[in-house]
């Protein structure tokens, strides 16, 4: 399945590569972009809610590693955005039986609303929500302002390189579509599957060293190559990928107004030639809208829903601040909408969580048909 997934599905002008001429005339932009402005608000926002989160998460589980003896903390059900496998197994859940699962609810709301946000918006949780991918952008724009610039892997090397995360994405896909129902119930509440938030807060708790040497060659390789773990090795990226394609939306270049001046190509932080291209389709796009915000041109290049033609597309171009709206509407909608059904929670007694929490580490993974 994944040696066949289109890496990229780009549409080309009738030409092909758009012909270079020097002689066309810049007619500037008159509105302002505020894209950029919204998407590092939201960037900020989502990194300081996860950090809420985390801290809140760490004294829970304090309070059951103490027995009781710390002050004691609600669990913040939204920190499951962090078990986007456990999202997938209560989402083949939910679909075979109609019911939300009673362990991890969150994990699958939440997962179901990054799906949909790739659906409207390309992969808008990837630049826009994720904290691994903010801290990414941030590394990779450290090495550039460092360095004065980033480095590209030879097409040969990047291509299968971004491969991988589709075969990961590829391997936990069978793995969950290989479970019933009843066994995915068994597994998430399992010891394993009760505590898998504590054993993943535990794993950056007690970091082993090749851990810490792996995850340090990320942060290294992000400085000089952008957003390298997201573009060769996230499987949650190729889960969102694969949602975008199907996205109405695109970010379109006019060719008459476009004055070639390759800058939206530049800051391109998925490397993609915006520059030559008349539809930009491909799985890779993070709908960050920077190639938009750059644009010097008045009309040569928006996000666009179907329909377009030239005559049309003022009336059918999507503006930054809708865009940012629709994020925070199905964001802020779903979780709203579990919250109010009482099926953002988990519910499982204290006295369950002081026998496990303590002994998270010795819970092991439940082999298939236990």
């Amino acid at each position: 399945m994944t040696a066949s997934i289109p890496l990229e599905n780009l549409e080309r002008g009738a030409t092909g590569r758009p012909a270079r001429s020097p002689k066309k005339k810049l007619v500037r932009r008159t509105a302002r972009d505020y894209s950029q402005q919204l998407r590092r608000g939201f960037q900020i926002a989502f990194l300081i809610l996860n950090v809420w989160l985390g801290t809140q998460f760490y004294f829970w589980v304090r309070h059951f590693e103490t027995g009781g003896q710390s002050r004691f903390v609600s669990r913040p059900p939204g920190v499951e955005g962090w078990l986007p496998i456990a999202g997938l197994m209560n989402t083949k859940f939910l679909l075979i039986t109609g019911h939300v699962p009673p362990v991890h609810p969150a994990a699958m709301f939440l997962l179901i609303t990054f799906v949909a946000i790739s659906f409207f918006f390309r992969k808008a949780f990837c630049s826009w929500l994720c904290p691994v991918g903010t801290l990414s952008e941030y590394l990779w724009k450290l090495g550039r302002s460092t360095f004065e610039r980033n480095f590209a892997l030879p097409r040969w090397l990047d291509i299968p390189l971004r491969g991988l995360k589709y075969l990961l994405f590829g391997f936990f896909l069978w793995a969950v579509s290989t479970m019933s129902a009843e066994g995915i119930a068994q597994f998430l509440q399992s010891p394993y599957g009760l505590i898998a938030d504590v054993k993943m807060l535990n794993f950056f708790r007690y970091l082993s060293t090749t851990a810490a040497v792996v995850l340090a060659v990320f942060v290294i390789a992000s400085v000089f190559v952008q957003n390298f773990w997201c573009r060769y090795l996230c499987p949650y990226g190729a889960l969102l990928g694969f949602a975008s394609l199907i996205s109405p939306l695109r970010i379109r270049r006019e060719a008459e107004p476009c004055i070639d001046c390759a800058k939206c190509a530049k800051v391109c932080p998925s490397v993609l030639p915006v520059d030559q291209l008349i539809t930009i389709k491909s799985a890779e796009c993070t709908g960050c809208m920077e190639c938009v915000a750059v644009c010097p041109a008045e009309g040569a290049l928006y996000a666009s829903l179907p329909g377009m033609t030239a005559k049309t597309r003022s009336g059918r171009r999507v503006p930054d601040w809708a865009m940012a709206a629709g994020i925070a509407l199905l964001f802020f909608g779903t979780v709203g909408y579990a919250k109010l059904t009482n099926h953002w929670a988990t519910h499982v007694h204290d006295r369950i969580y002081m026998e496990l929490v303590p002994h998270a580490n010795e819970a092991s993974h439940p082999m298939p048909g236990e």
